[in-house]
C-alpha cells in the first residue's frame, strides 16, 4: 500500500463494529492504519474485545471517576498522546472529551444523519434515525466531520446520503447508514493517510497532494 499508515487510537463506548470494520480492512490491506490503542467509556464495552484479538492495547476511561469533563478528557488525551497516535478517531463514543490544543483537527468522529440535521447532545443510535423518520425527509446519510467541545459541531470532512424509504423503522434506515458509514469513514481515513485533506477555518478541502503533513504542524 503506498500511503504510510495512519497511528491511531480509537475510542469506543460499546460493541464496536466501526473499529471491527477498520481492522479488518487494515487486516486486508486495504485501509492504511496502524491502531495503537483503543480506548472505552466503559469496562462492559464488547468492542473490546475486538481490540484484545488483535493484540492491541486497551485503556477504559469511566467518566464518574473524574470531577469534571476537562479533567476526563485530559486522562483521556494524555493517554492518546503517549501512544505517539497521528489521529483519534471516535467510533460510537459516547462521553464529553475536551480535545486540547495539540490535537486540533486530530479528532474525527462520524454521525449517523447529514449534519447540521438530526445532531447534538443526546441524538445517537436509533434515536437519530427515528427523528430523520419523524420528520419526513426523503434522505439521510453519514457525517464525518473533525471533533470540537461542542457535540457534533466541528467542521465537515465528507458526507454520503443514504435513500430513506416508505416502509422504514428506525432499525431498517440504522441498517443501511451503517453501511455508507462502513464506506466512508474508511474513506476519510485514506485521504488522510494520502495527505489529501486540508482544513481552512470551518472548510475542509479534498487535495490532490500526496504528501502527509505532520500531524498538529501549523498550517
Amino acid at each position: 500500500m503506498s500511503s504510510a499508515p495512519l497511528r491511531l487510537a480509537v475510542l469506543i463506548s460499546g460493541g464496536g463494529r466501526t473499529l471491527k470494520n477498520f481492522l479488518d480492512l487494515a487486516a486486508d490491506d486495504r485501509l492504511p492504519v496502524d491502531v495503537r490503542l483503543v480506548i472505552s467509556s466503559a469496562s462492559a464495552a464488547r468492542g473490546l474485545a475486538f481490540a484484545q484479538e488483535a493484540n492491541i492495547p486497551t485503556a477504559v476511561f469511566e467518566r464518574r471517576q473524574y470531577d469534571s469533563h476537562q479533567a476526563y478528557g485530559d486522562a483521556l488525551f494524555a493517554a492518546c498522546r503517549e501512544a505517539n497516535v497521528d489521529y483519534v478517531a471516535m467510533a460510537g463514543f459516547l462521553k464529553l472529551a475536551p480535545v486540547p490544543a495539540d490535537f486540533t483537527a486530530r479528532v474525527l468522529n462520524i454521525h449517523p444523519a447529514l449534519i447540521p440535521s438530526f445532531c447534538g447532545h443526546g441524538m445517537y443510535g436509533l434515536r437519530v434515525h427515528q427523528a430523520a423518520l419523524d420528520y419526513g425527509v426523503k434522505v439521510t446519510g453519514v457525517t464525518v466531520h473533525f471533533v470540537d467541545n461542542q457535540y457534533d459541531a466541528g467542521p465537515i470532512i465528507w458526507q454520503q446520503p443514504v435513500p430513506v424509504f416508505d416502509d422504514d423503522d428506525a432499525e431498517s434506515l440504522a441498517k443501511r447508514v451503517f453501511e455508507a458509514e462502513k464506506e466512508a469513514y474508511p474513506h476519510v481515513l485514506r485521504l488522510l493517510a494520502a495527505g489529501r485533506i486540508e482544513l481552512e477555518g470551518r472548510k475542509v478541502k479534498i487535495l490532490a497532494s500526496k504528501h502527509r503533513p505532520s500531524p498538529g504542524a501549523d498550517e
